[in-house]
């Protein structure tokens, strides 16, 4: 499970569960992903019977969340989700070994952190999430000067000013 906020495109966080999930599960994995961080004010779901789970809904209720659910048979209906699940899957979980859910829990926690911090993204003028609103200018960084800075245990590399 992936939670992400809407309109600043960071990640919140994730949650791993081994098997198939049920409904317990479902609910547990968002309580991991929230307990942290603020709550969300809407959530967006597809119509899969773990989202029409009794406790799930009285858990939504009350922590007054409204949920959001998708059209069906239509992914498109949620664009930024689908967008954030596919570079997540292309840019990481495909180039990456995972042994067990603590191993990728792990890395997708690297993952988020290089997502929310470093990552240029297109839609919101190359900036990364957590610096969008900062009025920061932009280093131009000659790369036969510069040098390459790691993420990811060095899947990713970005140049930076020496």
């Amino acid at each position: 499970m992936v939670v992400m906020d809407q309109f600043t495109r960071r990640i919140i966080g994730f949650a791993v569960n081994a098997g198939a999930p049920d409904g317990p599960d479902v609910c547990a994995m968002l309580n991991s992903i929230i307990s942290g961080s603020e709550c969300p004010q809407y959530l967006s779901s597809d119509n899969d019977p773990l989202f029409r789970y009794r406790q799930w809904n009285a858990n939504l209720r009350i922590l007054e969340v409204e949920q959001v659910k998708t059209i069906p048979y239509a992914p498109m209906s949620h664009p930024f989700v689908e967008r954030l699940i596919g570079t997540i899957r292309r840019e990481y979980l495909d180039q990456v070994p995972f042994w067990a859910t603590s191993d990728l829990e792990r890395k997708l926690l690297l993952s988020k952190e290089y997502y929310n911090s470093v990552r240029p993204h297109q839609g919101i003028d190359g900036a990364a999430p957590n610096a969008r609103g900062e009025n920061t200018t932009r280093k131009v960084v000659r790369l036969e000067t510069g040098r390459w800075k790691s993420y990811c245990h060095g899947l990713y590399q970005l140049p930076e000013a020496a």
